[in-house]
Parts: structure tokens; sequence; C-alpha cells
């Protein structure tokens, strides 16, 4: 099971210019790269909040629902998989790895960001923020993630770059890698089973953190 935004995908580029869009749009300061970067990790609402908050607002669902429509609409256009991901993604396949998305962002953007980079069919499954009751940090998303999968939760891996999903996996009983190429500082990666230093290490570190036939 891997993160989206900061491990499979770049997309601060893309979350940074909507922000922008919609700090226009109200008259206030746009934000910086870096500035986004540190605010992604909780879901659109949650970016979104942070946003408006760090420009003396309060929170509005207008323009959570704003921002959503128009990120949605430009997922892609700046967003790309860091280096190595589809490669490692199709040798783990190949190896008998089944492989599911776990993340915070809404399916709609999830599904339309993973099939313009091209990696929708690499999954088996997709657990996004809106997909079930509950979202990371709660270990309940990443085993529902996991049950529509049909994967295990004895052979299975969590990789992600923020703190939640370490929480995640751990509160679900399953090691997690932390991605060190990501968003989140290194102080995150407390209580992850390993760190991966770039994506092309996953493999390796997930064959050493499970034991027993893949299916």
């Amino acid at each position: 099971m891997l993160d989206l935004d900061g491990t499979l995908v770049d997309t601060v580029p893309d979350l940074a210019a909507a922000m922008n869009r919609l700090m226009a749009a109200r008259g206030l300061a746009p934000f910086t790269l870096a500035a986004t970067k540190a605010m992604v990790g909780d879901g659109v609402a949650k970016l979104v909040e942070r946003a408006l908050a760090a420009r003396g607002q309060g929170f509005d669902p207008d323009a959570v629902a704003a921002y959503s429509a128009d990120y949605t609409a430009h997922v892609a256009v700046e967003s790309v998989a860091f280096p190595g991901v589809p490669e490692t993604l199709a040798g783990l396949i190949a190896e008998g790895w089944r492989l599911a998305v776990c993340t915070n962002k809404p399916a709609a953007a999830t599904h339309a960001l993973l099939a313009a980079v091209g990696l929708a069919p690499l999954f088996s499954a997709v657990g996004a923020g809106d997909s079930f009751p509950v979202r990371k940090p709660d270990p309940a998303h990443l085993l529902a993630t996991l049950q529509a999968a049909g994967g295990e939760q004895a052979c299975a891996v969590m990789a992600g770059d923020h703190r939640n999903d370490v929480l995640a996996a751990s509160g679900a009983g399953v090691p997690c890698v932390f991605a060190a190429w990501g968003y989140g500082p290194a102080a995150m990666a407390e209580g992850a089973a390993a760190v991966a230093r770039d994506f092309t290490e996953l493999g390796s570190i997930a064959r050493q953190l499970v034991t027993g036939e893949r299916r």
C-alpha cells in the first residue's frame, strides 16, 4: 500500500497553483511551493483550512468546494511521478505483489491523477480520503484499503512520507517504510520499520520486511 502525494507523485506544483488561484479570487496573498508542501498530508479540507488560517481567515466550506473542483480539473498540469516509480511498481507486480493506493486525497482527484500520470492500471485498489468513514491516521483506513485489494495483513507493507502513514500502519499492525524523498520532515519517520531514500529502494525493503509467498 502506498501513499500518493509525496510518495508516488510530486503533486505540490498543482496543489499550489490551485491554492493560489483560490487566494487570488479572495484577494489574498499567494503561497510558495515550500509553504504549500508544509501544509499537505491531511486531505483537501485541512489543506484549505491551513491556508486560510495562514491568511487570517476562518474555515469556509465554500472555499473547500471551490478548491476541490479547481484542483481536480487541473490535477496533473505539472504533477509527475517520482523517479523510478513506474519501473519499481511494475517489478513488484512481476514478483506477485498486489498494489494499492491509500491516500487522504479525495477519490475523484486521486483517480484523475493516477490516470493522468499513467499509474492507474498498476493498482488493485484505491482507498481515498472519502472512500471509507475514516481516513489516515486511523488504521481502519489502511485495513479497508488492504481488504479492497484482496491483501492479507500478515504480508502487507505500507509506504508513505507522512506521520499519518506511520501511525495508520502501526495501528494496523503493518510495517511502514518512510519515504524520505517526500514532503514530511525526517522526524515523521519515528516508528517506521524502515526508511527508503528513493523509490527504487522500496522493493528490496519490502521483501526484507515481509516473509512468505506473495499472493
